[in-house]
């Protein structure tokens, strides 16, 4: 656990960070796991109950900055870096597959010990987190998954798909930075446009072809069909979902996301019936940047009401 956000100065956060001058924006000092393939970067924010938040691609920490800053007075807050994104090391290695980030999370999870969690995911953070809390089901005890998905489906926007194109799917997203490039617009509704120091914030880590690995491999991961490297993982992570029927779970979703659509929330609510929801009607995929007072709120509201 880390100082209190207030505490700290901007010799006590990450390089980058100081020297994008974002420091008051994101405020945590940076800790590290050593993994197989590198440095794996989180925050620790905070003491109480653990939340552990988890981000999909492009975004990384610095998305739940705000959420981080309402909630640590209270709970123990911890968000992960995935491997290749935020300030984690970015190998250029085959490093990238959906089971071996679900691996290096839970390496987290066992290294901090960590005990009646509470999963925030977002985007692959759903998948990603609920990998964990499947295999290890008796360390979580509530969920909150927002614009995510933890099942096999076949739905994929063709902004994506056009991403996964050979060689030509690469140089867009590793040689043009459209994949992040496009997420700090695209990803807003009511936000849009983002103010230009929260832009900043999210592209930081990816401003290259060699720091945008993950983005690429993250967009080719997706596992549409059988014969796909990571579409067994998937697989496994879908079935223990059954594991998790027991648990309060918070579905807030931002409805105009075209990405994560309303259908993905209504297949939330198909296999977790007793789980509450809170829609926002005009909220889209970055939820944390168009309502984070609102969305803190509920899950808030949702910690009190299941402690």
């Amino acid at each position: 656990m880390t100082d209190s956000p207030s505490s700290l100065t901007e010799q006590d956060v990450h390089p980058a960070i100081a020297k994008a001058g974002l420091a008051e924006e994101y405020p945590f000092a940076s800790r590290f796991l050593q993994t197989e393939f590198g440095n794996v970067h989180y925050i620790d924010e905070g003491q109480g109950p653990v939340l552990l938040f988890v981000h999909g691609n492009p975004t990384w920490s610095f998305a739940w900055r705000n959420l981080i800053k309402q909630l640590s007075p209270e709970y123990r807050c911890i968000a992960i870096d995935h491997l290749g994104c935020g300030l984690s090391d970015k190998p250029q290695l085959r490093a990238y597959q959906l089971r071996q980030h679900v691996d290096r999370l839970q390496q987290l999870v066992e290294s901090l010990q960590l005990r009646n969690i509470t999963l925030v995911a977002h985007d692959w953070g759903g998948a990603i987190g609920c990998g964990v809390a499947g295999r290890t089901p008796d360390q979580f005890s509530r969920l909150v998954l927002m614009n995510t998905a933890a099942f096999r489906s076949k739905r994929i926007p063709l902004r994506i798909a056009v991403c996964r194109t050979p060689l030509l799917g690469s140089f867009g997203v590793r040689g043009m930075n459209l994949f992040a490039g496009a997420a700090v617009r695209m990803a807003v509704n009511e936000a849009h446009p983002l103010p230009e120091r929260i832009k900043k914030g999210y592209l930081l880590p990816y401003d290259s072809w060699t720091n945008r690995i993950a983005v690429d491999k993250f967009v080719k991961d997706i596992p549409l069909r059988p014969t796909h490297p990571s579409y067994r993982a998937l697989v496994e992570i879908e079935e223990n979902l059954e594991r998790l029927k027991g648990k309060p779970m918070l579905l807030p979703w931002g409805m105009k996301d075209w990405c994560f659509t309303p259908h993905f929330l209504r297949e939330f609510q198909k296999r977790f019936p007793t789980a509450q929801s809170v829609e926002f009607k005009t909220a889209g995929h970055y939820l944390f940047e168009e309502r984070p007072d609102d969305l803190t709120a509920a899950i808030r509201q949702f910690l009190d009401q299941n402690s």
